[in-house]
């Protein structure tokens, strides 16, 4: 069992998922121009929609979190009392310090240095984009982030499943929480809805699914599912993502620094909120090849899960969802400076440990 899950936790990054950020870039270049020749079939697209749901985006964002939520094995929770203060650091970077750091850097950048160059009846949706970022930490890219930085991989692993667990029951009310203390207006049923339709059944989907393949044929066959199911999560993430921006075109054409200023506090809160990881786990003598990871799951983002709320409770067309793309558009440059900066800093890090 320990080499299977060895064998889970660590995946190599596709040439497909090393370059995402070029990707994404593409898929605002193709969205725009899509939505400029053709705004028909774009206003069809949006107007097929059911409580607020909008049915074609759902499917795709099923689509996008089931494959992810596979790699999941809710058995490795027994595995977290090994690494508790590694644990511990996590947890407390990711409820703790994370959303209400978005918060504070959102409404200080954007609801206040930047409000005048953006457009001020998006203030507000942008600051809850951040947060929605903000609110639930990373599943699936940690498995990657993790080896490459040659982690452990029980820790990672651990603190996935116990994160993912968590996320099912605190991503709604700290939402609820955040978006109330930054004066927005929380349409409670469509938060909940997003949750259980999001969270909850795709996680039930997923552990069946998971737990009948290692039935039929053990890791082999659930690693085979997962080769087969990766690009299928990627495609529906881009087409997702070209839809939006088919949404957004208009007003990133009028404003094309919006992307840019959108940016900025999702670079600072990821470089703080690893620093403090990664100081934290020093501070508390955690070896080193469980503070790199934690330093990556303490920073990383959910922003599959957070595409999906803003669309669900904001629009496809709200700010709320663009700034949840940004996250996905820097996501991947980001997070590779950050695994190079832990592996260079070993050595002193070892040192510090020591000293």
């Amino acid at each position: 069992m320990a080499t299977e899950a060895i064998a889970a936790a660590r995946p190599a990054m596709s040439l497909f998922e090393r370059y995402l950020s070029l990707w994404v870039a593409l898929c605002i270049v193709v969205g725009i121009a899509l939505g400029a020749a053709v705004p028909d079939l774009f206003a069809v697209i949006a107007s097929a929609e059911v409580a607020r749901v909008n049915l074609p985006v759902a499917v795709l964002i099923w689509l996008m979190i089931i494959p992810m939520l596979l790699k999941i094995d809710f058995g490795a929770l027994g595995q977290v009392r090994q690494h508790m203060r590694g644990v511990g650091v996590t947890l407390f970077i990711n409820w703790a310090v994370k959303p209400f750091s978005m918060a504070l850097l959102g409404t200080v950048f954007i609801g206040w240095l930047f409000r005048p160059l953006l457009p001020a009846d998006q203030i507000e949706s942008y600051i809850a984009g951040l947060i929605l970022l903000a609110a639930a930490p990373c599943t699936a890219m940690v498995f990657v982030w993790s080896n490459l930085c040659e982690g452990e991989p029980h820790y990672t692993l651990s603190q996935v499943a116990l994160n993912d667990l968590i996320m099912v029951f605190a991503f709604a009310p700290l939402v609820g929480l955040l978006l109330g203390v930054a004066s927005i207006t929380v349409p409670w049923e469509t938060l909940l809805l997003s949750v259980v339709l999001y969270i909850v059944v795709p996680v039930v989907i997923a552990q069946a699914i998971r737990r009948a393949s290692l039935r039929a044929g053990g890791q082999p066959a659930l690693d085979q599912l997962l080769k087969r199911v990766g690009p299928i999560s990627l495609v529906a993430l881009l087409t997702t993502l070209v839809l939006l921006f088919g949404f957004q075109g208009e007003q990133i054409l009028e404003q094309p620094l919006v992307i840019l200023l959108l940016a900025v506090p999702i670079l600072i809160q990821v470089y703080f909120n690893a620093g403090l990881a990664y100081w934290l786990s020093r501070r508390f003598g955690v070896a080193w090849c469980v503070a790199a990871p934690a330093a990556l799951i303490g920073a990383s983002n959910f922003f599959e899960l957070a595409v999906a709320a803003a669309i669900s409770i904001f629009g496809l067309q709200s700010g709320a969802a663009l700034a949840t793309v940004v996250g996905v558009l820097v996501e991947v440059p980001v997070m590779l400076s950050v695994v190079a900066l832990v592996k260079r800093t070993k050595g002193w890090y070892d040192e510090e440990a020591t000293a």
